[in-house]
């Protein structure tokens, strides 16, 4: 009798132990993975005149801009973009790619550097956020298709295109990612601005950072974020690599990290950077912390994106 009183007390627990797990792995779900609120990130606040960049950013806000559409990869979304034309006409066009949670609307600023070097800009909405549909956030995975395509309607525009592809934070990584697939002669080199190795790895690292969660719980529970993450929101996070896509990357590629950055470590900028297998060149902001190179530096940083950009984009 006792060992079957055990042999139940350990199924019971077994039960009750997964079924905690899983309901934490639907929370955890909602928060890194559904598009909304997040209690972790910084409120936006209004532009302030003691912004660095606030005359970059009052351009965006001002600037006429002209709304593209189309829809996602596998057709499920309508997706958002802003497209600048450069001040004189020209063939250069630089896709942007914005970070966890975000906009286009966040990434004013840069769009105004490249429109300042003569680029049409694109700047897009990634599904599930700013003005573009869907219901999760694809952490640059399923992203780096859509952005394909972006990338096959600025060609359709203008077949002679030279095309650049940047991003920051989330769309750092994306940028990444989307260098490791097979692209249009068009593409000529990218630029990312702190973003990570891969998803699970970064991950993993906020839930350790925010929750404090040990090794023994977080590995497990991010396992299962990912498995709901692939039945919901089709991949696992595992598979959302920037080091696997840079490995199949021959293009030249332009990494950026503040030294500071706690929200995606600085030496994920080391492992990116050793990947890729294209011409490649690395700068680290002293001082910044995570997304504030710009606005750390800002005169160098126009400087370093003009002196790659005018060695690969002739």
């Amino acid at each position: 009798m006792k060992k079957k009183y055990w042999y139940w007390t350990i199924a019971i627990l077994i039960v009750a132990l997964g079924g905690g797990m899983l309901g934490a792995g639907l929370y955890f779900y909602h928060v890194a993975v559904v598009p909304g609120p997040k209690s972790f990130l910084s409120k936006k606040t209004p532009l302030k005149k003691t912004d660095p960049l606030y005359h970059q950013k009052l351009w965006f806000e001002k600037v006429h801009k002209t709304k593209w559409t189309m829809k996602s990869a596998g057709g499920d979304y309508k997706l958002v973009a802003d497209y600048i034309p450069a001040a004189k006409k020209s063939n250069k066009t630089v896709l942007i790619a914005h970070g966890f949670n975000g906009s286009k609307e966040d990434m004013g600023a840069y769009a105004y550097l490249f429109h300042e070097l003569g680029y049409n800009v694109v700047a897009r909405d990634a599904r599930g956020q700013g003005q573009s549909q869907g219901d999760y956030i694809g952490y640059g995975w399923p992203d780096r298709l859509d952005d394909k395509k972006w990338i096959k309607k600025i060609i359709a525009k203008n077949p002679d295109s030279k095309i650049v592809m940047f991003g920051v934070s989330m769309g750092g990584a994306t940028t990444m990612m989307v260098s490791g697939e097979h692209l249009p002669h068009q593409v000529k080199a990218f630029i990312e601005d702190c973003g990570y190795t891969n998803v699970k790895t970064e991950i993993n690292y906020q839930a350790e950072q925010l929750y404090h969660l040990p090794t023994i719980i977080r590995v497990p529970l991010v396992d299962i974020v990912s498995l709901i993450t692939r039945v919901r929101a089709g991949y696992f996070f595992g598979q959302a690599s920037s080091v696997k896509q840079l490995a199949k990357n021959k293009r030249p590629m332009l990494f950026i990290h503040g030294t500071k950055d706690k929200f995606v470590p600085t030496k994920m900028i080391y492992a990116n950077y050793r990947a890729t297998n294209g011409p490649k060149e690395m700068w680290l902001v002293k001082g910044a912390g995570h997304a504030r190179s710009y606005q750390t530096k800002p005169k160098a940083y126009e400087q370093h994106v003009k002196a790659f950009l005018d060695k690969y984009v002739h």
